[in-house]
Order: C-alpha cells, then sequence, then structure tokens
C-alpha cells in the first residue's frame, strides 16, 4: 500500500524538493501551500495540492480535515516545514509581531499535528518531522523571536517524541545552518533601514537545499530515524561549541 505523506510550505525551498524526493521514494505526496496558485501548481509536479495557511486555525482545521479524508484515515508521515524569519533587536518588535511569528512557526503546528495524529495512531506506524534551525540551538542579536519560535519547537518536538515513545511513530528534527532558499528573501525586518543581515563568512558554508533533502529521505525512510539531523558545517560547529565552551565565552563568539 503506497505511504501518504504531509509537506508543509511547499511553494519553493526546502518544502517543494523535499515533497519531490518523497514522491520519487514511492509516497503519496499531499503538498501544502499558502497561496492558491502554489496549490494549483502541485498538480503539475504530480503532488497533491492542499491549502493550508498556518497563521490561520480556520484555515489549519479545514486543512486538517482535507488531509485525513485524501489519506482516507491514514497517515504515514508529517514533515513541517512551513515557517519564517522575524529578524530585529527585541525592543523593535511588537507583541503583534512575535505572536504571528510563533503563530507560524510554533502555534500552527501543534495544531495541525494534534489534529493529524489520530489518522496515524491506530496504525502503529509513521514519522513527524520538524524543520528547525542552527537557531533553535543557540540564539544571537536581532534573531531572538525567530530562535525563541525554534527553541519552542525542539522543546515540544523532544516531549512529543517522549509520550509518543510505545506508538509506533518517531519523531525528528532538522537543523539547518545556512541554506540556499528564498527564506532570507522572505525575512519580516523589524527595522527596515538596518536589516539584520548574516555574517559575510556564513556564504563560505552555505548549502543547497538538496543538503536538507537528504536529512529528510533518512528520517523518512530509514528504520532507524534519528531525533536530531544537524545540516552544514555551522550546525554542527554550533553544537560540539555550546557544549564545550563556557556561556560567557559564546556569547562572546555569537556577538560577532
Amino acid at each position: 500500500m503506497q505511504k501518504t505523506v504531509l509537506v508543509t510550505g511547499c511553494s519553493s525551498g526546502i518544502g517543494l524538493e523535499s515533497a519531490l524526493e518523497l514522491q520519487r521514494l514511492g509516497f503519496r505526496v499531499l503538498a501544502a501551500c499558502r497561496k492558491p496558485q502554489d496549490v494549483a501548481r502541485m498538480a503539475t509536479l504530480g503532488l497533491t495540492g492542499v491549502a493550508l495557511d498556518v497563521d490561520s486555525s480556520d484555515s489549519v482545521e479545514a486543512a486538517a480535515r482535507e488531509i485525513i479524508a485524501l489519506a482516507d484515515n491514514r497517515l504515514y508521515g508529517i514533515f513541517n516545514n512551513a515557517g519564517f524569519g522575524l529578524y530585529g533587536p527585541l525592543m523593535t518588535l511588537s507583541r503583534e509581531q512575535i505572536e504571528q511569528q510563533f503563530a507560524t512557526n510554533f502555534f500552527g503546528v501543534h495544531q495541525l499535528t494534534m489534529l493529524l495524529l489520530p489518522a496515524m495512531l491506530p496504525h502503529r506506524e509513521g514519522r513527524i518531522v520538524m524543520t528547525s534551525s542552527v537557531m533553535g540551538l543557540i540564539s544571537t542579536p536581532g534573531r531572538g523571536a525567530y530562535a525563541a519560535s525554534k527553541y519552542a519547537l525542539e522543546a515540544w518536538s523532544d516531549a512529543l517524541r517522549m509520550e509518543l515513545r510505545h506508538s509506533g511513530i518517531a519523531v525528528s528534527l532538522i537543523e539547518p545552518g545556512p541554506i540556499r532558499t528564498r527564506f532570507t528573501d522572505n525575512v519580516t525586518q523589524g527595522e527596515a533601514d538596518k536589516p539584520v543581515k548574516n555574517p559575510g563568512i556564513a556564504a563560505r558554508f552555505t548549502l543547497g537545499p538538496e543538503a536538507v533533502v537528504a536529512k529528510v529521505r533518512h528520517a523518512f525512510t530509514s528504520p532507524h530515524p534519528k531525533m536530531r539531523y544537524p545540516v552544514t558545517v555551522v550546525t554542527y560547529a554550533v553544537m560540539v561549541l555550546k557544549r564545550l565552551l563556557p556561556g560567557r565565552v559564546m556569547d562572546k563568539i555569537l556577538r560577532g
């Protein structure tokens, strides 16, 4: 029987490339996008488009109903990939802006996953995979709101993994560093005249979305998926340095 998986944030980049790879691997892929034209475009790629705006509770509920119907109440996997970045010094950001950051990167993930779990739990198998970030491991000036949303996603995923330990459903986090996608172009800046930019050295370690796709493939197909999948030298380095260095030294490095 062909297994059905959902991938969110499929309009481009990591989401689209992952959806196409999972399709090549034999999965039936439900590709969720926010814009109607992107939903329609999914059919031309052999994917099943689903309208989903993770900022909207009503949209999440409607999408969940459609997904369960399309999967005939048997969903194998979820790749919670949709998200965006809100950058700027914390003093420049309003409560409403930070609420939107969490609505997209965290609250929508929780609501959608909880609505879809009833289509997974009875079958005693499955995968739930999240796109986190190196910013789910560290925080830097100007990226506090984005990092906070990813820290929350990391903690939530750890709890979910332990809560589902006897269910047959594995939970994994993908933790990319700098990746060549439209993510940076779509960042919302708290101060338009003083945008937060990646340091020049980051370009030296930037990889294409295929680096993330390789981790997604393992998370969905390996009999023993990992809890965390770091991607890029930057993420690996951060994981090592965070374990080895005192906090004050890490602060000095992260301040630039």
